[in-house]
């Protein structure tokens, strides 16, 4: 049995302590962002993919993350190397990339609602992973999200039959849209929980990621079914590592269980002491000015620049953060 089955198990059993809670660690930017997905070395040249994928094997290595997400091109290369077999992380595969998630350099893709599409067949990920994300976006538009249902039902059909778990993304749109009197998380809740109402156990995600927007959206979510559904968030959009971690607390204490965390939505200076941190807000319960203190002398340790100085990183720039927060500065 996989670490995160053992956690799961305890989560849906009601029994959750915080050494329970499940970290996912993605890096799957080369299936959205394609050469640039690698960023660019200390003199401004293209990193290659090699060293992108380095940092995957360092995380694996690590043993911190209890998931580690990545395109199926990338998850055969790891599998092919049998770094997974020295690890207990799970393996898991982006198992759609719909139209919004394109953003390579000069493209407009994320500009438009999106447009379900899936490069990966599921026939060719089951051989190196037996679990995936597949991501959805609602737009309170009936053609748009009756589309992204259709094409959700039609995966669901061929995961059941390939025997592949998934868990479900349910992120923000990149596109103002219109509630109404309803705020967007009232919104999102409800379109989420209506569209799995209809699902039957066997085919339902085995958790839940959505951005965090607040106390109240994250406990109605965690609070509506918890023995069935397991309910996360997604990796920290921006901001500085205090806001990342706050985000991080926040969450946990209002019911998510769960966290996804990547280089792509949150430029750390290494993801292995980042999720170091994160261990120590979640595990040791160490409130976040005192995590980025620790982590910005764990950068100094290994001889690494900080992005920002500490004073600047310390400090919360969400103005929701800051009116939920417990911590002094």
């Amino acid at each position: 049995m996989r670490r995160i089955d053992e956690k799961l198990a305890k989560i849906t059993a009601e029994d959750y302590s915080r050494r329970d809670f499940i970290i996912t660690f993605a890096k799957d930017a080369d299936l959205l962002r394609g050469c640039s997905a690698t960023g660019r070395d200390g003199l401004g040249r293209p990193r290659p993919l090699a060293a992108y994928r380095a940092d995957v094997r360092r995380v694996i290595e690590s043993d911190l993350a209890d998931i580690v997400l990545t395109s199926l091109s990338t998850a055969e290369m790891l599998a092919e190397s049998g770094v997974y077999a020295r690890a207990t992380a799970t393996p898991a595969v982006r198992l759609n990339d719909p139209t919004d998630m394109w953003r390579v350099r000069g493209g407009a893709y994320p500009t438009d609602p999106a447009l379900p599409f899936r490069s990966a067949r599921l026939d060719a990920v089951k051989p190196v992973a037996n679990l995936g994300l597949y991501g959805m976006t609602f737009y309170n538009s009936p053609a748009h999200d009756q589309a992204t249902l259709t094409a959700y039902c039609e995966f669901r059909d061929i995961a059941s039959k390939v025997a592949i778990r998934h868990f479900l993304q349910v992120s923000d749109p990149k596109v103002r849209i219109d509630t109404g009197d309803a705020d967007y998380a009232a919104f999102r809740n409800d379109i989420l929980i209506r569209s799995l109402a209809g699902v039957a156990r066997r085919e339902r995600p085995i958790f839940i990621e959505v951005d965090y927007h607040g106390p109240a959206a994250t406990e109605e979510l965690a609070g509506w079914h918890p023995s069935r559904i397991v309910i996360g968030i997604t990796g920290c959009p921006n901001g500085t590592t205090r806001d990342c971690l706050e985000r991080l607390a926040q969450a946990e204490r209002h019911g998510a269980r769960l966290a996804s965390f990547s280089r792509e939505s949150f430029n750390c200076e290494d993801p292995v002491l980042m999720l170091v941190a994160m261990r120590r807000v979640i595990r040791d319960g160490m409130p976040s000015h005192e995590a980025v203190r620790a982590y910005h002398d764990d950068l100094k340790a290994a001889g690494l620049q900080p992005n920002r100085p500490l004073q600047e990183d310390a400090e919360l720039s969400c103005p929701m953060l800051k009116a939920h927060c417990r911590e002094a500065a």
